[in-house]
């Protein structure tokens, strides 16, 4: 049976410690997820400040049931035996044999790929487990980059769910990915999970409106500042800027407030001092 409860803290990570802690549960334990109820604000000089709820929701235990007495069987008299008639074999190995539509389906089991290297087998492994938890099925392709890190796209139903406001759902699966597979290895690689193309199409989205918002600067000459991103979200940004002529991007604030600020740069102008001739 699903549970939850809500925390409190200073921080997002503080709310989900003490919800863990109380429930004797681990950060990578994957019995559980987790959503931020409300977000911290630090207020001005402490008033006003609002701490960060998370509500967090695991799979509570069934208490065992006592099982109800049994009750007593009275004798029950034998039947004559001349009365008696010994049911036909054929008719008795029928009864015994139970109906194929009876039998309990088995627990479908992770699907195995002959050409799967270790690190392939943990990955698909751990978001098997995962999605499992959180009662989504999904499709899982895994391939590797020229870079070196491997990329993992989720596909099927639900992907909503997968996905979250603004990938902050996608973001915590691969962060915990990350974590799981790479710990305990000397060699640290790094996995990249999509679902349904979410990043790319997002990237394309956050390319698009900062274009947008260069346009804006030059034509006001003056910054434009940008709604709180992620460090992932604020990296598209300053990648798709960097060689726009007459802007130049910077980021400001703490997280998770944290934007880009499209500053407008005033063009250099040929210097209208006159030049000294040389004469021969």
């Amino acid at each position: 049976m699903i549970k939850s409860m809500e925390k409190s803290g200073r921080t997002v990570d503080e709310a989900l410690r003490a919800a863990l802690a109380e429930l004797g549960l681990d950060v990578d334990d994957v019995s559980y997820s987790y959503e931020i109820v409300t977000r911290p604000k630090s207020g001005f000089l402490g008033i006003g400040a609002v701490p960060a709820v998370v509500r967090v929701s695991y799979e509570a235990k069934d208490e065992p049931v006592p099982e109800a007495p049994k009750p007593v069987e009275k004798p029950v008299p034998a039947a004559p035996k001349a009365e008696r008639k010994p049911a036909p074999k054929a008719e008795k190995k029928a009864e015994a044999a139970p109906k194929a539509e009876d039998k309990p389906e088995a627990p479908k089991a992770a699907p195995v790929y002959a050409d799967e290297d270790a690190e392939y087998a943990a990955i698909r492994a751990f978001l098997d487990g995962l999605l499992a938890r959180m009662g989504v099925e999904a499709d899982i392709e895994i391939g590797r980059r020229d870079n070196g890190g491997i990329n993992v796209n989720l596909s099927g139903d639900g992907m909503g769910a997968i996905i979250g406001r603004r990938g902050e759902t996608l973001d915590a699966i691969q962060h915990l990915t990350n974590y799981v597979v790479n710990r305990g290895n000397d060699k640290h690689m790094h996995i990249s999970v999509d679902a349904e193309n979410y990043r790319s199409k997002r990237e394309e989205s956050l390319a698009h409106l900062a274009e947008k918002m260069a346009e804006k600067a030059i034509k006001y000459k003056r910054s434009m500042a940008l709604e709180p991103m992620n460090s992932y979200e604020r990296h598209v940004i300053h990648t798709a800027l960097q060689n726009y002529e007459g802007v130049t991007t910077s980021s400001t604030g703490v997280e998770p407030n944290r934007r880009v600020v499209v500053s407008y740069v005033k063009p250099e102008t040929p210097s209208n001092k006159p030049q000294s001739r040389e004469w021969a």
